[in-house]
Formats: C-alpha cells, sequence, structure tokens
C-alpha cells in the first residue's frame, strides 16, 4: 500500500522498457511548464505564494491535461514537501487513514507532506471533512485537483482552508510549443503539412496530453508527409469536453442565452452547435430558446414564442439529426429580433408586489354580486361596464383599495411594443381625463 501513495520516492533503478512520451516530456521544474502563465509567471499568483514561503493549501480547479499534478509534484519538489498522491475514485477511509498516519509520523521527523488528491470532488462530505483536523494541525499541506466548480462540489469548510486557482485549456500558442519540445524529444520533426499541423493542435482541444498522445501515434507512422484530410482520416478528432449535467453544460447555456440576448446570429448558432456536438439533448435547447423567446423579446416581437413552438414541434416530428435546423433557425429568428424584457421586468414586480400586499381583497365594485347579502355589501356597487363607456375605456380603479395604483408594464420603444407603448400613453391619458 505504501507503494500506491508514496509516488514520489526514487526508483532504485532506473525504469526498464519505453516511457510514455507525456512521462518523458515531464517538466523537471516549474520554469518548464507549459502554459499556466497567469499563475507561474513572474507576477502569477502561485509564484508569488512560493516566492514569499507561504504556500497555502490550494485546490486547482480546471480542464483535463493542462498541468495540475504535474504542478503539484513541483510544488512539493521546490518546498522539500514528501510528495503523495491519491486519487479519490480509488480511495476510501482506511486508505485516507493510513496517509495521515504516515504524514503525521513524517512530521514528527521534520519532514513535511503535500497530499495531491485527484478528482477531489468526488469524496463525500464526510470524507472532506476528514482532511480539515489535519490540514489545520500542518500535517499536510492540501492540494486538490478538479474538473468541476468547486463552489458546487467541494465543502464550504474546506474551501475556507484553501486557495482554488484556476487552471486554463492551453492556447494554441502553448499547444505548439509543446509540439516543438515533443520533436525535439524525438529527435524528428513530424511529418504534417502546416494546414495539418494546425488541426493537430485543434484536435487535442486545448489538452496537452491528448496532444502528446497523437503525436506518439504519428511519430510511429512510416510516412514522408500528410494533409489535413490524410491526418483526418488516420485520427478520431478528441471530443469536445462536455458534461451534460455539469459546470461545461451551464457554461454553454449561458453563453448562447447571452448571444441570443446580444443580437449575435453567428455566435448563437456557433453554441447552440456546441451543445449539439456535446451530446445535448435537443429538447432541452428547444425549452431553452422558448424560454429566450418569452424572457428576452417578449412582445417587442409576439411571434418569436410561436416560431419556437413550431420549431420545437418540428423537431418532435423530425427527430434527429433534420429537426434540429428547425432549432437553429428559430436561434437565429431569436437573435435578430427586437429585444425586451419589459414584460419579464413586470413580471417580477407584480410577484413582489402581490407578495408584499399580502391578502389585500380586490375592491368591491369589481367583484360579482350574486345574492342580496352581497349585493348588501357593497359588491358590484358602482361597477362601469367598460363597453358602454366611451372609448370602451371607464378609467376605473381595478387594484386593491389599500393599495396605490402600480405601473409594472413599461414598454420599450422597440418592434411590436412600439405600438403597445403609444396605446398604454393613450389609456393612461384617458384615465387622467376620467378621474377628473
Amino acid at each position: 500500500m505504501a507503494d500506491l501513495f508514496d509516488t514520489a520516492e526514487p526508483a532504485a533503478e532506473p525504469a526498464k522498457g519505453p516511457r510514455p512520451l507525456a512521462d518523458r516530456l515531464r517538466p523537471a521544474s516549474l520554469q518548464d511548464v507549459i502554459g499556466q502563465a497567469h499563475l507561474l509567471g513572474p507576477e502569477g499568483s502561485l509564484r508569488v505564494m512560493l516566492d514569499s514561503g507561504a504556500l497555502s493549501s490550494l485546490v486547482f480547479w480546471g480542464p483535463p491535461g493542462v498541468g495540475k499534478t504535474t504542478i503539484a509534484r513541483l510544488l512539493a519538489a521546490e518546498t522539500d514537501l514528501h510528495f503523495v498522491q491519491i486519487s479519490a475514485i480509488f480511495s476510501g477511509v482506511p486508505e485516507l487513514r493510513k496517509v495521515f498516519e504516515a504524514a503525521k509520523i513524517r512530521r514528527g521527523n521534520g519532514q513535511g507532506t503535500l497530499l495531491f488528491v485527484d478528482e477531489i470532488h468526488r469524496f463525500n462530505k464526510a470524507q472532506q471533512d476528514g482532511f480539515l483536523p489535519h490540514m489545520e494541525d500542518g500535517t499536510i499541506l492540501l492540494v486538490g485537483a478538479t474538473t468541476e466548480n468547486p463552489s458546487f462540489e467541494l465543502n464550504a469548510a474546506v474551501l475556507s482552508r484553501a486557495q482554488v486557482m484556476v487552471l486554463e485549456r492551453l492556447s494554441d500558442e502553448d499547444l505548439e510549443a509543446l509540439l516543438a519540445r515533443a520533436e525535439a524529444e524525438l529527435g524528428k520533426a513530424l511529418p504534417l503539412e502546416p494546414q495539418a499541423r494546425t488541426s493537430l493542435r485543434e484536435m487535442a482541444d486545448g489538452d496537452g496530453r491528448a496532444l502528446l498522445n497523437l503525436v506518439e501515434q504519428i511519430a510511429a507512422w512510416k510516412v514522408a508527409s500528410l494533409g489535413t484530410a490524410a491526418l483526418s482520416a488516420r485520427l478520431q478528432r478528441r471530443a469536445a469536453q462536455y458534461d451534460k449535467s455539469g459546470d461545461a453544460h451551464y457554461n454553454l447555456i449561458s453563453a448562447l442565452h447571452k448571444s441570443v440576448r446580444g443580437s449575435d446570429p453567428d455566435a448563437s448558432l456557433y453554441w447552440f452547435a456546441r451543445m449539439l456536438e456535446g451530446g445535448e439533448d435537443p429538447r432541452y435547447l428547444a425549452r431553452r430558446i422558448t424560454r429566450m423567446s418569452v424572457e428576452d423579446i417578449g412582445l417587442a416581437d409576439p411571434q418569436a414564442q410561436r416560431v419556437c413552438l413550431d420549431a420545437w414541434e418540428t423537431y418532435e416530428r423530425l427527430g434527429s439529426p433534420e429537426g434540429e435546423l428547425a432549432l437553429g433557425q428559430a436561434v437565429t429568428y431569436l437573435a435578430l429580433a427586437p429585444k425586451s424584457n419589459a414584460g419579464y421586468v413586470a413580471y417580477k414586480a407584480a410577484r413582489a408586489s402581490a407578495k408584499s400586499t399580502g391578502s389585500a381583497p380586490p375592491p368591491k365594485h369589481i367583484l360579482n354580486a350574486p345574492t342580496e347579502m352581497m349585493k348588501d355589501q357593497g359588491y358590484g356597487k358602482g361597477y362601469e361596464y367598460d363597453h358602454d363607456a366611451e372609448d370602451s375605456f371607464s378609467g376605473a380603479n381595478y387594484f386593491p383599495d389599500t393599495m396605490s395604483r402600480a405601473s409594472f408594464y413599461q414598454p420599450k420603444e422597440r418592434g411590436f411594443e412600439r405600438d403597445l407603448k403609444k396605446r398604454l400613453d393613450w389609456f393612461e391619458g384617458l384615465r387622467k381625463k376620467r378621474q377628473r
């Protein structure tokens, strides 16, 4: 069991047999790490912590293949801490107890422990709470790694004792630098035409480990040169990182919604396509774009809601993949439609007012009086039938007697709401005349 956790112990002899390229290119120091300059650069937050000698427990949050494990190892080396690595997938309470006991013994001998916990979000609340006393008394310096949003997946107590550091996907420049380093290690250039080299970086999708795995495959081929088509035929494009129930799901639907609200049909279609490519349920997208039509367009274009519902029905009749086209057309229509949230704002204001006014009854003059007793109580007394009034508008008060007249709906000067605003202003003018 000790071998499983004490992964930083040097081997007695060099490992025999071939080593994966990713292992051979593992950086020897933090200066050699490609990417994450916002953390490791001269003014990076992690670099500043190290230079000040105030390294605290950390949580690395980022996608796969961006260096979380590597950076944790190098932190231990730079701070003279014993490196211990566990995975929340394979470890339980008994294994954690052994790790903590070994760290206590190590501490008694004057050696600190950096405990790296991969997939830390997979530990339940009780297991996460088990780290707290050992973090507080200095037995361990915890470095957790997660691909999920820590604010959703980690206990508040753990987060209060650790600093979250966000690791970013490797940029195209980072991936090219990694490619050059791999070619130097291999002692030869990859047989790729310039455009194929660009396609290779795109296939990696910001994941350095995925890129090096692809490089190993290409390096083994006996070919003189490959173009984009030949490369794509030999390699499968890496699936985009997308979890339909996780952080990426909410990030992408947010991007789609805001692109529609921002009247950008091209960006809207891009995020719509990204979600479909990630395996999102088109019915979920149909529901969300219908919501957008109500929330962000509303009465500025009453047809928008109908377009979404028709697209939804078309998808249900055609299924995939043809039905997605109807949804895409609805997304385009929404992006180009006049925007107004006046109806949404009015609805929320009316709900808030209804909540604050409690159970105030309607004014008696608009209540029906089916019995004599109710008539005696004043029900229906003084009611003006609007169809009999001039302009079919009585200007009567319809709010509770105990409540001042409210103005919730404020239409925009856009789309069909221009006409609605004219009507609203006209009725308001009549109301003032009738109340004189």
